[in-house]
């Protein structure tokens, strides 16, 4: 039985690195495709939605932030601080 192995262990061993090989050229060409490149004309990410592609100015709201009835809440919000934060705690009434 051992020489059967050791025939079959490099062909074995072999087939897994091509197979390894041209799965990670495969994820690595889907990286690089969801890049925009200059000139690039369309169809990727949230242009397919109708949305701009650049998203700079653009408020984002998160959905725990919203009630039930979808509009922003009023409650006051829990935030969490760390040791070593040198910045001025920021109050809601502060004009600053």
């Amino acid at each position: 039985m051992t020489p059967f192995l050791s025939q079959i262990f490099p062909i074995v061993y072999g087939a897994c690195f091509v197979l390894l090989l041209w799965q990670a050229f495969r994820v690595m060409g889907q990286g690089f495709r969801a890049v925009p490149r200059p000139g690039d004309t369309g169809a990727l990410g949230s242009e397919r939605e109708g949305q701009a592609s650049d998203r700079t100015g653009r408020l984002t709201i998160h959905p725990e932030l919203l009630d039930a009835d979808g509009q922003l809440t009023q409650e006051d919000l829990l935030t969490v601080r760390f040791s070593g934060d040198n910045e001025q705690p920021a109050f809601p009434a502060d004009p600053n």
